[in-house]
């Protein structure tokens, strides 16, 4: 992959990212501006990178040219922007990746602009998400009511960031006009089950949510359940998965021959749809873009711990019976320009970019500061390690690691024991008292996932 002319005056745009649900969030974010900018997307190699297959995957529906996406290793990382003459880089990654890289690329030499975001339903904001991006310029959201609430984030934190507004990429040319257009359900006859890595948390839930599928299978022969996984086995995820859905099902003995698994790309499980499910899946918003009725699963009640809240709101929360009895739920029409189907003219990230490209063009891109903490060089190359693993085969990444790894094991052994005391000193109560609820959302916190 080469950079087009140079003559031809547009911009060029260089994404990094490396996990499932990020290289297709930066493939489609890229697609929709590849006729406005020179744009281009770096698979960065990391211990999580996509699979061929999940590559594939990701950049069905992208609009971006296979031709313009290639594999890079860290090591190889700073000469290929500087090959392709980037101008902007998108950084699509977990927190700890995206501090890395964005420290790196501060210190390059007219450096360029960094964009960054999230691949999804973003609700609640939190501090950590801002935190690990303080130095990129600017921060994708997707939802006015994103915008919004980074924003209140930043005012309470005093961690300033400059947020813009861009389509959710798998929301584009949503059949959405005030309402969900469409008939009550999707063309076809699958309930999808949009499956999440870390939601829910727990074994029983999870077990819990097999037991649903069978049912569902059982209840119509004719029509299909269709498990959609992000990957396949050995493939890895944006976050770690434990307890596997098609190992739970397969603990449950015999299936019905009309539940079935599937890796295929979203957009293809869903041509096929009645209805998809979900706990808090960016799914849903895929499937309320193509006009097929969602249910949010209730099970598990409505928390950030859950990513929940945005689809309580849209109306879309419905028992495990619903689900079975394929009782699918449009969003309430009140809910949608604040909630990722606002017009495509409110879209605003692509000015914000021109903006910065102006700075930097005449010199006054201003610096930005990364999150200050202890430990100096040491530190910064202990994160780079973590978040790049083998990639990183720099002499300073060897010491920190070794040297870092003992003092996390202590750390996470005297943080365990603190928790003991404190677990001791007040037990759960009675299910549905104070007591318990805090206990249960202190067990979910110390599960979310990295941002």
């Amino acid at each position: 992959m080469s950079p087009h002319a140079p003559g031809d005056g547009r911009p060029r745009v260089v994404a990094i990212a490396d996990t499932d649900s990020y290289v297709k969030w930066a493939a489609a974010l890229l697609g929709g501006v590849a006729k406005r900018w020179d744009a281009a997307l770096l698979v960065l190699e990391t211990p999580l990178v996509v699979s061929d297959g999940q590559l594939a995957s990701a950049l069905s529906g992208s609009r971006l040219p296979r031709e313009r996406v290639e594999r890079v290793s860290y090591g190889r990382l700073g000469a290929r922007l500087a090959e392709l003459g980037a101008d902007v880089v998108v950084l699509g990654g977990r927190g700890p990746l995206v501090r890395v890289l964005a420290r790196e690329i501060a210190a390059l030499p007219q450096r360029p602009v960094v964009v960054t975001g999230l691949p999804g339903i973003s609700i609640p904001a939190t501090r950590r998400a801002v935190v690990y991006r303080l130095q990129c310029d600017l921060f994708v959201v997707h939802s006015r009511r994103e915008v919004r609430e980074f924003g209140a984030l930043s005012a309470r934190t005093g961690y300033a960031h400059r947020y813009a507004l861009a389509t959710l990429p798998f929301a584009r040319g949503a059949r959405v006009s005030g309402s969900v257009t469409g008939a009550s359900s999707g063309a076809g006859g699958d309930l999808v089950f949009a499956a999440q890595a870390k939601v829910p948390a727990e074994r029983a839930e999870r077990l819990g949510i097999a037991r649903m599928l069978v049912s569902a299978a059982e209840a119509d022969p004719s029509r299909r359940v269709v498990l959609k996984l992000r990957a396949a086995t050995g493939e890895h995820q944006t976050h770690a998965e434990q307890d596997g859905y098609p190992e739970l099902l397969a603990a449950l003995g015999p299936l019905p021959p009309n539940l079935v698994t599937s890796t295929a790309p979203m957009r293809k499980a869903l041509a096929t749809a009645e209805g998809l499910v979900t706990v808090s899946s960016t799914a849903a918003i895929e499937a309320i873009a193509r006009g097929i009725p969602v249910i949010a699963l209730d099970t598990y009640g409505v928390s950030p711990q859950l990513i929940n809240e945005t689809l309580a709101d849209a109306d879309l929360l419905a028992s495990e019976e619903d689900v079975v009895a394929r009782r699918f739920r449009h969003p309430d029409p009140e809910w949608l320009d604040e909630n990722y189907f606002h017009p495509p003219d409110a879209d605003d990230w692509t000015d914000h970019v021109e903006v910065l490209l102006a700075q930097r063009s005449a010199g006054r891109l201003p610096p930005r500061a990364g999150f200050v903490r202890r430990g100096g060089a040491l530190r910064d190359a202990w994160e780079r390690r973590i978040a790049l693993g083998r990639g990183d085969t720099s002499a300073a990444g060897t010491l920190a690691y070794a040297v870092g790894l003992p003092l996390r094991s202590a750390v996470r052994l005297a943080h365990g024991a603190r928790r003991l005391v404190v677990g001791g000193a007040q037990q759960p109560g009675p299910v549905g008292s104070s007591a318990q609820v805090r206990s249960t959302s202190a067990v979910r916190t110390s599960t979310t996932r990295t941002p």
